[in-house]
């Protein structure tokens, strides 16, 4: 049986996702509505792009495929400088265990478990 897909966890300040342990810096909850969804079309675009040029070995439009991906990327506030203004230091693609989530994410971990074994989603 397959397990079942649950969604990752942010972390309670809401500047990660935690994906396999791993944080990811999540878009700037900011961004007004439109320009996110603009942003994240062309991210989706720049994606379908990426995987084409790798199909048809185009090194050159993989290469420009990436930017835009990067750029859509910086837009969204996932790459680039942070959106946070408090002066925290960007974590991104940390495990979590090694920063200062380690005791927020063992206990979601501890958590997860424990709902698991008992047949909780």
């Amino acid at each position: 049986m397959a397990a079942e897909a649950r969604e990752a966890p942010t972390t309670p300040d809401g500047r990660y996702l935690v994906v396999r342990g791993r944080l990811w810096r999540k878009s700037n909850p900011l961004l007004a509505p439109e320009l996110r969804q603009t942003l994240v079309d062309e991210l989706m675009s720049a994606r379908r792009a990426v995987q084409a040029a790798l199909r048809d070995d185009d090194q050159a439009a993989v290469r420009r495929a990436r930017q835009r991906v990067d750029a859509a990327k910086i837009g969204l506030g996932e790459r680039g400088p942070v959106w946070w203004t408090d002066g925290a230091p960007d974590l991104n693609r940390r495990m979590a265990r090694n920063t200062g989530y380690a005791d927020w994410f063992a206990a979601w971990e501890n958590e997860t478990l424990e709902a698991s074994r008992v047949g909780h989603p």
